[in-house]
C-alpha cells in the first residue's frame, strides 16, 4: 500500500515593508527569486539549504522507498514507455499522474507509481535489493565512501567488490495543486528551486502541472558546529604544581565538612504538601485516545492516536493554519504553523472547520476523526523546520 507523506509546509510570513527592511536587505544574499523583502516571499533561506543528490535508479528507472516508488523517464520517453518498463497499465499510470499516456516526457522527469512493482535488485540493474532504507553513519560507511570515490584498483582474488546498497532519508512526495509553481513549492519546503528541478527533471522554465508528483530534495546533514562554550584541550585550567618539600601541603578541610545552611530563598516544604505547581506541556494532545503507532524516524514521522469516530481534532497549541490539502486518496491534511519555526500536522481527518490563514488557539477544534471506526485516528506530527521530531517531549 502506498503511503503518502502527510507533511505539507505552510507559506512564509509576510515581511515588514519600510526603510529598515530595505537597509537590512543590503546585507543579505541576492534573492534568486528577484522578489525582495517588499514582495513578502523570498528564497534567500532556501538557497542556503544544501541538499543531497537524487538516488540512482535501476535499469527500469525505478527508485524504491519503504512507502512509495517512483520511475525516472528517459530521453524521448512517453508515459506508455515508462509504464511498459515497470509493468503497469499506461492508462492507470496516466490517471495517477494527471498526464495522457502519449505525452512526451522530459529526461529525468519523475513519475509516481500508483502501486508497488517488483523491488529493485541486481537483476534489474540496482546495486542492492529492496527499497532505500535510512542508514547510520559509522566508520565502515565512511571508509566505504572513501573507497568508492578513489580511483579503481584491481580486486584481490577472493575479495568481493559488490558495492553497498543505497541508504538515505525518504523524501516528502508533494502533489502539485492548481496555482502552485516550482518556486512556491520550493519556498513551501525551504529548499532551493534549482535542487527541486534537478531532483524532478523539470525543464528550463521550471514548469509543473496540476496533479504532478514532486520529490522534495532531502537536506544534506552538516557536521555539528563546534560549541563555543567548549574549552580546547590544554587551556582554561591552570597546571597543578608538582609536589615540593619546600612548601607544606595544604590543610585537609574535608574531614569535617561544614554543616549545610538552608537557603533563605527556598522555603522549607511541609510534609505531605506539593511544593511545585503542575507544569503545563508545550502542546496538548489533538484527541484524547490511545496511541496505536509510535514515532519512528524514517518509518512513521509522527504518532497515530485512535479515538471514537467523529471525535473533535483540536489544535495542539496556538498558531496559524498554514495549509489545508488532501492526500492522493482525498483525505484532508491540516498544517498549522507556530512560533519558533514549528509546524504541527493533522492527517487522516474529516470535516475540516478552519481555512488557510485562520488563527487557531490551543484546544480549538479544527477537524473531526473519520466516521469509519477502522480509520478513526489522527496522524499527528511535529516538525522543526524541515525535519520531523518526536512529538512526545512536546506533549509530556
Amino acid at each position: 500500500m502506498t503511503r503518502y507523506f502527510p507533511a505539507r509546509r505552510g507559506a512564509l510570513l509576510m515581511a515588514t515593508c519600510g526603510g529598515l527592511a530595505l537597509l537590512a536587505a543590503c546585507d543579505t544574499p541576492l534573492d534568486f527569486d528577484l522578489r525582495g523583502p517588499e514582495g513578502g516571499f523570498n528564497t534567500r533561506e532556501a538557497v542556503r539549504n544544501a541538499t543531497t543528490s537524487r538516488p540512482q535508479a535501476d535499469d527500469r528507472g525505478v527508485i524504491s522507498y519503504p512507502n512509495y516508488q517512483v520511475a525516472v523517464a528517459r530521453r524521448g520517453d512517453t508515459l506508455t514507455d515508462v509504464a511498459n518498463r515497470v509493468g503497469l497499465p499506461p492508462a492507470e499510470l496516466g490517471r495517477f499522474n494527471g498526464v495522457a499516456p502519449d505525452v512526451p516526457l522530459r529526461a529525468g522527469e519523475v513519475i509516481a507509481l500508483p502501486r508497488r512493482v517488483s523491488e529493485p535488485s541486481p537483476a534489474t540493474g540496482a546495486i542492492g535489493t529492496g527499497p532505500i532504507q535510512p542508514g547510520s553513519v559509522d566508520v565502515t560507511t565512511l571508509a566505504g565512501s572513501a573507497i568508492d570515490n578513489a580511483a579503481p584498483t584491481p580486486a584481490a582474488p577472493g575479495v568481493s567488490t559488490t558495492p553497498l546498497p543505497q541508504t538515505g532519508q525518504e523524501p516528502i512526495r508533494h502533489r502539485v495543486e492548481r496555482g502552485e509553481t516550482a518556486f512556491t513549492i520550493a519556498r513551501l519546503y525551504q529548499v532551493p528551486a534549482k535542487s527541486l528541478a534537478e531532483w524532478n527533471g523539470l525543464g528550463a522554465d521550471f514548469a509543473v502541472r496540476e496533479g504532478q508528483f514532486l520529490l522534495i530534495p532531502v537536506a544534506r546533514t552538516n557536521a555539528p558546529a563546534r560549541d563555543s562554550a567548549t574549552t580546547p584541550p590544554g587551556s582554561g585550567s591552570p597546571t597543578p604544581l608538582p609536589p615540593s618539600a619546600a612548601r607544606p601541603l595544604p590543610e585537609d578541610d574535608t574531614a569535617n565538612p561544614p554543616a549545610a545552611t538552608p537557603d533563605p530563598a527556598k522555603p522549607v516544604a511541609d510534609v505531605g504538601t506539593t511544593t511545585a505547581p503542575a507544569q503545563t506541556s508545550d502542546m496538548a494532545f489533538p484527541v484524547q485516545g490511545s496511541i496505536i503507532r509510535d514515532y519512528a524516524k524514517g518509518r512513521n514521522e509522527g504518532i497515530d492516536i485512535k479515538a471514537a469516530p467523529g471525535t473533535a481534532v483540536k489544535a495542539a497549541t496556538d498558531g496559524t493554519v498554514a495549509a489545508i490539502t488532501k492526500s492522493a486518496e482525498g483525505v484532508p491534511i491540516v498544517v498549522v504553523r507556530h512560533p519558533g519555526n514549528l509546524l504541527t500536522v493533522y492527517a487522516n481527518v474529516a470535516d475540516v472547520s478552519v481555512a488557510k490563514g485562520d488563527p487557531v488557539k490551543r484546544g480549538q477544534s479544527i477537524a473531526k476523526l473519520r466516521a469509519n471506526d477502522a480509520d478513526a485516528y489522527v496522524h499527528f506530527e511535529v516538525r522543526d523546520g524541515f525535519d520531523s521530531v518526536d512529538p512526545g517531549p512536546y506533549l509530556e
